[in-house]
């Protein structure tokens, strides 16, 4: 996968995410950034202060009313300037699981000569991605969201790429970071990695059918429930998650996490980076109307080590709240 180019290891994705887009305009000469709105925080955060500390031009792609990207307009963002233009764009979004379509454009940045910079974190390990075909610049992943350990990502950098270390004082990680390295941490996301992609045709099968049990159930039981972006399609989005919008009153959405929490269920009303957190997700605030926002919305991830049982008690107590 990574033949001939360069993969460093840092913590996590969000590094991998900052030192990517940093060092895009500190070592690259970016002058203009094209992302989304519903990227991840680590993306989001780190474009804005590119813009408010560094000047950089900062354009936000069209999204339709699932949260896709609209390509025509990307195409007209980078067609409509000549500055040096990195792209930012998720392959796989951690709130709704829409797919982009990431060869697109990998085409369309190499026709405009723009850099392209996908967060690949809910992709790799669970769809191939043949980097010889998609030509895209940077992609990073992290370890824990294929059964590696929490702690350590990697960040894939196209050949003849050069950027320089954020972190200074050594020389590990061929110069890209200094700091010494996670070892056990590294050589665990390496078993992971390979374990990973050895069964990936079975769990898909076997994790796609457990997504595609909740919906039917899920929809059986509680019939005018609704599904954010594309996560209750099985074609438009990643089959590790689903991402739902209950039919509950704002007043009694405000126990749910609770009231799940307690029956020993996990789950989360954004990303698992804000469950716990007080505000609300960002991603739903950018696709949906504002009276829609007022219903709960809960993500449930699923994973090969899940069971049509365990979906069959999540649908039971999801009711069980619903009509009480």
């Amino acid at each position: 996968m990574f033949e001939n180019n360069s993969v460093s290891f840092k913590s996590e994705s969000k590094t991998n995410d900052n030192f990517i887009i940093k060092c895009a305009v500190r070592d690259l000469e970016v002058k203009r950034i094209i992302s989304s709105a519903i990227e991840h925080h680590a993306v989001v955060h780190t474009c804005e202060e590119m813009r408010d500390q560094y000047g950089v031009a900062l354009d936000y792609v069209n999204l339709d009313e699932k949260g896709n990207v609209d390509i025509k307009h990307l195409e007209e963002l980078l067609t409509s300037s000549g500055e040096k233009t990195l792209v930012s764009l998720m392959h796989i979004n951690n709130e709704l699981g829409n797919i982009l379509d990431i060869d697109r454009v990998a085409e369309l940045c190499q026709e405009n000569n723009a850099l392209f910079h996908s967060d690949t974190v809910q992709g790799v390990c669970h769809y191939p991605i043949d980097l010889e075909k998609t030509r895209v610049d940077f992609i990073v992943g992290a370890a824990h969201k294929f059964h590696g350990p929490k702690g350590v990502g990697f960040a894939f950098i196209r050949k003849g790429i050069g950027m320089k270390p954020l972190i200074h004082g050594g020389s590990q990680e061929r110069g890209s970071r200094a700091g010494t390295e996670s070892v056990h941490n590294i050589v665990g996301l390496d078993e992971a990695f390979k374990c990973a992609y050895e069964n990936l045709e079975a769990d898909t099968v076997n994790v796609k059918g457990i997504k595609h049990y909740f919906i039917e159930e899920i929809t059986n039981a509680i019939p005018n429930i609704q599904f954010n972006g594309e996560s209750g399609d099985l074609d438009k989005s990643t089959y590790t998650l689903v991402n739902t919008r209950l039919p509950v009153s704002p007043e009694k959405a405000l126990t749910l996490l609770f009231q799940l929490d307690i029956k020993g269920i996990a789950c989360s009303k954004g990303s698992a980076c804000q469950s716990g957190s007080g505000k609300g997700s960002h991603v739903l605030t950018a696709i949906l109307p504002e009276e829609e926002m007022l219903k709960p919305s809960v993500r449930f991830s699923f994973s090969k080590h899940n069971t049509k049982e365990e979906v069959d008690y999540v649908v039971g107590v999801l009711k069980e709240f619903i009509n009480s």
